[in-house]
């Protein structure tokens, strides 16, 4: 890893503004490998240096990877001034000063949409995972309002994976849907699998199939799949091997 400025990381651990490490940095024993430090653009290796603070060890994240089971009723956006939104379920440690510029969403979910968000402060990934040009599978959980029997759903099974043209909504134009694929559970349920994420996209797909979404829940983004364990609107960070398989996952896209 590149060598960061230790007030930039100390900020990222939630001890303070990089205006507050500096003060951090004068009055307390800020230790790298045994020496002390007082400058705060003093440079780092967080893979390999070992920093403590008034004799606390600090274990510096590299990046923060965090999957939520969104709850319908919040909105996936930092800041809202009629909503509640999403961050404000985190706890007081993933909202410091350097986290609310830094943690991200991977994508978003409708207001009435609930389960699997990711929150990171990668921005690589951020970038290789919604840009246009790449083809993250995610797939989703729907109930719909009207039953289809079994010759319906191989049409509509036919007409998502030939690449659907969905109706204009608000200010968004028609558009022609990359394939997808449906696997039914009964008449009114089944989980959708899409590789692009246009505006109401799943909304408009059963739209255009003159059928309407009801519940929606987002189940899996790449090979990350939502833990079951989780109620809503609770969180917890990725594990090693799961962002291991994510980055792999992203990287061959």
């Amino acid at each position: 890893m590149s060598l960061e400025r230790i007030d930039k990381l100390l900020s990222h651990e939630g001890l303070g503004t990089r205006k507050g490490i500096k003060k951090l940095l004068r009055v307390s024993e800020v230790l790298v490998n045994g020496k002390r430090v007082t400058d705060p653009g003093f440079s780092v290796n967080p893979d390999k240096d070992e920093i403590s603070v008034d004799g606390e060890e600090i274990c510096i994240k590299k990046n923060l990877y965090i999957m939520m089971n969104k709850k319908s009723g919040y909105v996936s956006a930092n800041k809202d001034g009629l909503h509640p939104t999403v961050f404000e379920l985190l706890d007081d440690e993933f909202r410091t000063a350097y986290l609310e510029e830094n943690l991200h969403l991977v994508g978003r979910l409708d207001m009435d949409t609930e389960g699997l968000l990711l929150f990171t402060t990668d921005g690589k990934f951020i970038h290789r995972a919604t840009s246009p040009k790449t083809h993250l599978p995610k797939s989703y959980f729907v109930r719909i309002k009207n039953t289809e029997n079994e010759d319906r759903q191989k049409e509509i099974s036919v007409a998502f994976k030939k690449g659907i043209r969905i109706p204009r909504e608000d200010n968004e134009d028609e558009a022609d849907c990359k394939p997808a694929h449906i696997e039914w559970k009964n008449e009114n349920e089944c989980v959708l699998t899409i590789t692009e994420g246009k505006y109401h996209q799943v909304k408009r797909m059963f739209r255009a199939v003159g059928n309407e979404v009801i519940y929606l829940k987002r189940l899996t983004i790449g090979s990350l799949v939502l833990d079951e364990k989780l109620a809503l609107g609770e969180y917890r960070e990725l594990t090693d091997e799961e962002i291991d398989s994510l980055l792999m996952n992203s990287s061959d896209l």
